[in-house]
C-alpha cells in the first residue's frame, strides 16, 4: 500500500532545516499554550512511566498515551525485545524503577522485526538480535502454525513477544524490588497501528503475584 503524502508533516523535499523550522515552531506554539513547560524541564523530569515499545516510526510512546515531554521514559529498539542480558535495557531499568509508576511493554500489529522472525531467512546482523523472538516463537510453534491468516499469525507472535517481555521484567531484582516496596505496576499492551489504539495484553505469568522477597 503506497502511503498518501498529504497525511504527513515532514514534505518529500524536505531537508535538515526543514526538521529544524518544524523544531521551532513546535516549541514556540507549546511554549504559548503551557509557557512553564520548558522551563520546568529544564529543571528536571518526573516521569512516571517507562515505556518499552519497538522503534517503528507508528509506535511513538509519547504520542500515543497523549501526554507531554517528560512524562514518559521510553526505551525503543527493534521489536521491544527484552534480552536478558541486554545493558542497554537493564540499565534503562535500573535507572527507571526507583521512581517509577508504571512500566509498559508495547508491541504491535505490522511489526516488521515480528514478521522478519517468522520468516525462515537468513539476515545477517538481524539474526542475533530476533532469536530472542524465534526463541518465542519455537515456545508457541504448534499454536502459531495453527492459524492459517499470516496477519493473525503475527499479532498473536507480538502478543507472544509482549508476554516474553512482561515475563523478563518480572524476574528482574530491581523490578522485584520495586512492586513489593512501591507498588510498581508491568503492563503489557498492543497497538493497532491501523486504529491508534491500545489494548491490554494479558499473560500467563504468575510471577507479579508471587515476586521474590528480595532485600
Amino acid at each position: 500500500m503506497s502511503t498518501d503524502a498529504s497525511l504527513f508533516r515532514f514534505p518529500q523535499d524536505g531537508t535538515f532545516q526543514t526538521l529544524l523550522e518544524r523544531n521551532r515552531t513546535w516549541a514556540q506554539r507549546l511554549s504559548a499554550l503551557r509557557p512553564t513547560l520548558f522551563p520546568t524541564l529544564g529543571a528536571g523530569q518526573s516521569p512516571q512511566v517507562l515505556w518499552i515499545g519497538c522503534s517503528d516510526s507508528r509506535v511513538p510512546a509519547t504520542s500515543i498515551l497523549d501526554l507531554l515531554p517528560g512524562e514518559v521514559f521510553v526505551h525503543r529498539n527493534i521489536a521491544n525485545v527484552l534480552p536478558p542480558n541486554d545493558l542497554s535495557s537493564l540499565s534503562v531499568i535500573q535507572y527507571a524503577v526507583e521512581v517509577l509508576k508504571i512500566i509498559i511493554v508495547c508491541g504491535h500489529t505490522a511489526c516488521g522485526g515480528v514478521n522478519a522472525a517468522l520468516a525462515n531467512q537468513q539476515l545477517g546482523l538481524l539474526d542475533t538480535w530476533l532469536k530472542n523472538i524465534r526463541d518465542v516463537r519455537q515456545a508457541h510453534l504448534e499454536e502459531l502454525e495453527a492459524i492459517e491468516d499470516p496477519v493473525a499469525r503475527s499479532t498473536r507472535l507480538a502478543e507472544l513477544n509482549v508476554c516474553a517481555g512482561v515475563d523478563s521484567l518480572l524476574k528482574n531484582s530491581n523490578v522485584q524490588h520495586a512492586i513489593t516496596e512501591r507498588g510498581l505496576e508491568v503492563h503489557g499492551v498492543l497497538l493497532d497501528v491501523g486504529s491508534g489504539l491500545l489494548r491490554e495484553v494479558k499473560t500467563d505469568s504468575k510471577i507479579q503475584g508471587s515476586v521474590y522477597k528480595l532485600k
